[in-house]
């Protein structure tokens, strides 16, 4: 699904509702599972840290892994025209948008006006976003709450750090996930990658283990790309 991502940006205010009233009344049409949109969706105070960390970074490119129910989507498309560059661009990939979701998400953007600016790829990341390298796109910032197996968690970074521009801003959602938070900690480790502090300070907290002592991590973190980049020596490896 491309969208028309040098037409006229749709207004706030209309993306604003779209938020809220997906916010308070959840979508129209849900899988068939429990409370799946409450389980499945960034919270609402995350989604608009994330706005806030795009706009006060003046983005107008972001690349978004993992689409669903859109409530990121919509905080990233509020971001971008409220920051309100010249040709704001939305890169959104999920392959189960239509199989998997039945385009619930696709279609909040549309009613929020966001598909004159969004462009929604139905390919595995792992395809996508190669190719997305391949066409030159430079990203000022990505989003990415795709799979949670840490190997593709892993390849999604990987292509990223290729894509966002030196300097950028990469967010992970649901850093409490040892799968997500391993690979994370690669890029942190051997590529410079630092994290953004209180980024989402305050915001949802997930505990990690079920002991009286386990660890609480805020849901989501942001990260900046090292500027400039580098490749390392392969003798410097840091096992993380």
């Amino acid at each position: 699904m491309n969208a028309g991502a040098f037409c006229k940006s749709p207004g706030k205010a209309r993306v604003r509702e779209v938020r809220r009233r997906l916010a308070e009344e959840g979508p129209s049409w849900t899988r068939d599972r429990d409370a799946d949109f409450e389980t499945v969706t960034v919270p609402e105070g995350d989604c608009d840290r994330l706005r806030d960390l795009l706009i006060s970074e003046g983005a107008p490119t972001v690349v978004e892994v993992g689409l669903a129910y859109a409530s990121s989507a919509l905080a990233i498309g509020e971001a971008l025209i409220t920051v309100d560059s010249a040709h704001p661009r939305h890169v959104i990939v999920d392959p189960f948008q239509e199989s998997e979701w039945s385009n619930a998400g696709w279609d909040l953007l549309c009613s929020a006006g966001l598909d004159s600016i969004a462009s929604l790829m139905l390919t595995p990341s792992s395809l996508a976003l190669p190719q997305l390298l391949t066409e030159g796109l430079v990203a000022d910032a990505a989003f990415v709450d795709g799979s949670h197996r840490f190997h593709e968690v892993f390849v999604d970074l990987y292509f990223l750090r290729k894509i966002v521009r030196p300097g950028g801003l990469i967010v992970i959602d649901d850093d409490w996930a040892p799968s997500v938070r391993t690979a994370l900690h690669y890029y942190q480790r051997n590529l410079g990658w630092t994290e953004v502090p209180d980024a989402f300070a305050g915001e949802t907290v997930e505990m990690v283990g079920a002991s009286p002592q386990a660890e609480s991590r805020t849901r989501c973190k942001a990260l900046r790309l090292p500027d400039p980049s580098f490749e390392p020596p392969f003798e410097e490896f840091h096992p993380f």
